[in-house]
Order: C-alpha cells, then sequence, then structure tokens
C-alpha cells in the first residue's frame, strides 16, 4: 500500500476511548496513520484505580500507567503526544488545530477520520476560596501525585471529601486507610444518589462505623484561609476545619472543542452519536464520558459516564473506521462500589428512575446468606428487583452486603440487557456449591419473590410507617430470639411454627400485613392465612431487614398497595 492510499487516524484524548480504538485501528489496519493527542502528560492510565494509590493499597505508581508512548509505540506503532492540546477542528479541510504545550508553538494535523475521547471534565463550582492551596480533585495522575505530596506533612491529619458518589466514597476509604480523620459532605440527602436510597443504609453504617462524619443535605457555600484552605463553611452555615479538602462532585462532558467545531450536542452537554458511534460529522466518532447513548433498558439516550462502555465504545469506533459496520447497542449503567465491608452494586433503572419515566412497575426485596448458611461464614446479601407490572421484564437490580454483591449484579446485568423476566430468573440454571451459594441461590430466591407478587400468589405493601391505622394489624411471625432484638411498633408476635395452632388469636375482620426477617416466612404465613379464609392479608415486602434500612437512612418513600407506578 502507498503513502498516498494510508488512512489519517488521528485521535484527540486518550485513556480507555482513545488507546482503545487506537488500538483497535491497527489490528484492524496495519498500514494506517495513527496519531493520538494528549493534552496531559499521560495517555493510558487506570482513573478508576487512582483513589487506591492514594492509601498505598496500589503502592507502585507505575501500575496506574497502562501505556506510555514509547509502549505504544512499539507494540502498535502509533504515534503518541503528549502535552499536545487540540484547540479547533476544520471539517472542512479535516484538519486539527495543534498547540504544543513544550514549545507554544501551533501547527495543523490533517485527518480522514477523527476519534474524539477527551472524555469528561469535573465539576469544580466558582465557589470563594475555590483556588486556596490544599483543595483537591481526583481525575488524573497530576492529581493524585499532589494528594499524595500534600498528605505527607505530618500537619494533614483531617480531610473533607466533599460528594458521596462512587469517587468520592473511595477516596473516603482509602482516606481512612492512609490514616486520616476523614468528613463527608453530600448535598443530595442519602451516600451514593444513583441508588434507592434504603439501599444505602449498609454503606452509610459502614462509613459511621469507620469514623467517618457523614453529613447529608448540606452544600459547600466557601472555603476559608489565606493561601491555604483551613475550613470550609456549608449552605447550613456549619464550619468544618480541616488540612485538606477532595472536591468529588461530578463531572460534566468535555465538549467545548466539539461544539465549537458545530457538531450536534444534546440538551444535556453530551455529543449525540449515531449506532455507529458517529457524531453529526460521519467522520468524527465519539464515545465514552463525552457522548450519551442508548440506555438498554428503554432505549432512550442517556449520559453513561462509565468505564465499561467506554472500553467496549473504543473497540467499535476502531472497527468502524476499518470500514466493518458495528452497532454499539448501549448500556445500562451497572456499576459496583466498596466501602470498608460493605459493596453495593446496581445495573439498569433503579425504582426512583423507573417512577420518573412514568414505567409500571413493581418492586421486591429479598435478603439471604450469599452462601448456603450451615456453610461457615455467610454473610446477609439485599437484593432488590424493579420489574414490569403484567410482563415481569426486569427493569433494574440493585445488590447490598458483605459478600457475593458482584457476582449476583453480573447475573442481574445480563437477564437485563437480554430481556430477560423474573420467572426467567427464578429458573436459572446457577453454580452451587456451600461455600459459594445456595441450592436456591438469592438471584432465584428474588426472581420467586418477584414473581409471586407478579402473579398474584402475594401481595404487598412497602413501609410500615403507613400500616399505623385501626383497620390494619400487623403479624411478626419470627422466632422469639429475632424479636427480642427488636420489632416494629404494635405488631403482633407469633412465630411462624405456631401460627397454625394459635391462628384463631387472629382478628380476621382485621387488614393483616406479615412480616419475618426478610420476607421468606411471611410468605408462607401470608398463604397459611388465605388458605385459612382471611380475606385481606399482604406481605410486608422485604421483612424487617428493609424496614431497618428505610429507617437508619430515614428515607421518606410512602407506603403503597401492591402496584405502583
Amino acid at each position: 500500500m502507498t503513502d498516498s492510499k494510508r488512512q489519517k487516524v488521528i485521535v484527540i484524548g486518550g485513556v480507555a476511548l482513545g488507546a482503545g480504538a487506537a488500538a483497535k485501528v491497527r489490528r484492524e489496519d496495519e498500514h494506517a496513520e495513527i496519531i493520538m493527542l494528549e493534552r496531559g502528560p499521560y495517555i493510558s492510565f487506570a482513573n478508576c484505580g487512582l483513589p487506591y494509590y492514594i492509601s498505598g493499597v496500589i503502592d507502585d505508581r507505575n501500575e496506574l500507567l497502562l501505556h506510555t508512548p514509547e509502549s505504544l509505540k512499539k507494540r502498535f506503532n502509533i504515534d503518541v503526544r503528549v502535552l499536545q492540546e487540540a484547540t479547533g477542528i476544520d471539517r472542512d479541510r479535516k484538519v486539527v488545530e495543534v498547540k504544543d504545550l513544550n514549545t507554544g508553538q501551533s501547527y495543523v494535523q490533517p485527518y480522514d477520520k477523527l476519534v474524539l475521547a477527551m472524555g469528561a471534565d469535573p465539576i469544580i463550582p466558582p465557589l470563594p476560596g475555590i483556588d486556596l492551596n490544599g483543595i483537591f480533585q481526583i481525575r488524573t495522575v497530576p492529581d493524585v501525585d499532589a494528594i499524595k505530596t500534600w498528605m505527607q506533612e505530618p500537619s494533614v491529619r483531617r480531610a473533607v471529601v466533599i460528594g458521596a458518589g462512587f469517587i468520592g466514597l473511595e477516596t473516603v476509604e482509602n482516606l481512612i486507610e492512609a490514616g486520616l480523620e476523614v468528613a463527608l459532605v453530600e448535598k443530595a440527602p442519602q451516600v451514593l444518589p444513583p441508588f434507592d436510597t434504603e439501599m444505602t443504609a449498609l454503606a452509610l453504617n459502614e462509613l459511621r462505623k469507620l469514623g467517618v462524619e457523614v453529613i447529608l443535605g448540606d452544600g459547600v457555600q466557601s472555603f476559608q484561609g489565606e493561601t491555604q484552605a483551613l475550613a470550609v463553611t456549608l449552605e447550613s452555615g456549619r464550619v468544618l476545619n480541616a488540612d485538606m479538602f477532595i472536591i468529588g462532585i461530578g463531572v460534566r462532558p468535555n465538549t467545548k472543542l466539539a461544539r465549537t467545531a458545530g457538531l450536534e450536542v444534546a440538551p444535556n452537554g453530551a455529543l449525540r452519536l449515531n449506532e455507529y458511534l458517529q457524531t453529526s460529522d460521519p467522520d468524527i466518532y465519539s464515545g465514552g464520558d463525552m457522548a450519551e447513548i442508548p440506555h438498554l433498558v428503554d432505549g432512550e439516550k442517556r449520559w453513561i459516564p462509565l468505564a465499561g462502555p467506554a472500553n467496549k465504545q473504543g473497540r467499535v469506533i476502531g472497527l468502524n473506521i476499518a470500514g466493518k459496520k458495528t452497532k454499539f447497542r448501549g448500556a445500562q449503567g451497572t456499576s459496583i462500589v466498596r466501602v470498608g465491608e460493605i459493596a453495593l452494586g446496581m445495573t439498569g433503572l433503579s425504582e426512583r428512575s423507573a417512577k420518573q419515566l412514568g414505567l409500571h412497575f413493581l418492586t421486591s426485596y429479598n435478603t439471604a446468606g450469599h452462601h448456603a448458611g450451615y456453610y461457615p461464614g455467610a454473610q446477609d446479601l439485599t437484593l432488590k428487583l424493579v420489574f414490569e407490572q403484567g410482563t415481569g421484564r426486569l427493569l433494574g437490580g440493585q445488590a447490598a452486603g458483605r459478600e457475593g454483591v458482584d457476582k449476583r449484579i453480573d447475573v442481574l446485568a445480563t437477564a437485563i440487557y437480554n430481556g430477560m423476566t423474573v420467572s426467567e430468573l427464578a429458573e436459572l440454571d446457577l453454580a452451587y456449591a456451600p461455600p459459594f451459594a445456595s441450592a436456591k441461590d438469592p438471584i432465584i430466591m428474588a426472581g420467586m419473590a418477584a414473581e409471586n407478587l407478579l402473579r398474584g400468589d402475594a401481595t404487598a405493601v412497602y413501609h410500615a410507617d403507613e400500616l399505623q391505622t385501626p383497620e390494619v394489624a400487623l403479624l411478626d411471625v419470627r422466632d422469639d430470639d429475632e424479636v427480642a432484638e427488636g420489632m416494629i411498633k404494635g405488631a403482633k408476635h407469633i412465630p411462624l411454627d405456631q401460627l397454625r395452632q394459635r391462628v384463631d388469636e387472629l382478628d380476621r375482620n382485621k387488614n393483616w400485613v406479615v412480616y419475618c426477617r426478610s420476607g421468606h416466612r411471611s410468605y408462607f404465613a401470608s398463604r397459611f392465612l388465605r388458605g385459612q379464609g382471611f380475606k385481606q392479608v399482604h406481605n410486608l415486602n422485604g421483612g424487617y431487614v428493609v424496614q431497618q434500612m428505610h429507617a437508619s437512612t430515614q428515607d421518606p418513600v410512602q407506603a403503597v398497595a401492591e402496584t405502583r407506578r
């Protein structure tokens, strides 16, 4: 192939999308001229691993650098240019205007195909004092280098983390690991805002157990200090003194260059793409944190800034630049985070999101051991399913616990991707041995519980606080030792194994709501009472465990009967 026929491909930005696209182009076309432009000093690094470098869990800084300009040149013959800032795109001439940050000089670089992989920029609000020393963000390797250097000072003992999203909580965990006292500030009324509130209870309790001062429902007003930030004032007027502050309140798509070039942008600020990841200019591709993509649950385009989709999009872009028409179906926001000994995972739509979309749906909970209860070490795992009313199609799932969260969220993510129903969840053939799972895996149990609601074999209410009315009575069917640790106020206690003998103690004219620890035994009790002629019998969805989760997060969700919209 002569040089005149070589395809010129420019990739602006690196990390998951950019480096992945460049490498895939090379694997598909050995003769293409591939140039990567990066305004920072590093082209490919593990940004998801940055918080763990702060604590020393990842002790070798080089482990964060997945590729260097030299390694990409040697392996893929890619011309990588760091400290090169793309300042403009002339789509008519098909050139990128570039500023060399080493020399300050500018030049133009022609392209046949262009990939925009600049990702997202951290949101740094223009607050008084925001430019003081001692205020950091965690987005790049230089960011964590600066934090590590600052933390080496003996006087640095207390930190304030602003933002309780995924990065914020990982940062808190690693600052604790490094020996600092930590306060966490979040403007939303819960940690991990993408999750439904009650599902964050374990993480919130774990943070408190780790000694973190958690402040929810309060934003930042200003920072105080002369040259160094010494305190932060919250919107409530509360003042927190600290030696360092880390801001992680979110990111926004870095689309300034794209907008200046006249590319179409969605109202949320993300680039609009077609199914082949082309922008409104067919010779310019994008994805990752810059662009919106279809959500696999409802097909609507959304901004989903996660590493998993970005990596896959890099591959699709590379294939399409090489002439292989490949579609990107979308993503569903599958994610997981660890806080101390607790893990939380989610995939698809939350209950809150489904409600905002106006969908007709039901929810169910199931709490069970992550492996066989008789095998030592079983830990509680709570699953929440959101599924379509009528069809039972799985819309979303969340999991919280100490063990087994990752495995179950991945199963739920696979089920959503394939459009499965909760009934099909209950029929899955999953691996079983006592150290790994139960014969009825928590996924299968969750599917069965959801199917019972779908079929009308059980009806459910969702919040005990709304049930204290004269016509409603609560029945606790847990064992005596469980009740000794607490019960819902006003409930009548009859252990499940005594219910047949004591059923005449119950008023058949009452509207009975039955609960146990997790909803399993109360389902048995509900079916028995119905069989005995009780007309109004409901199961408290999720049982005592979920009610305690609601209580510990002070969730204002109102109780509703079996159908929710």
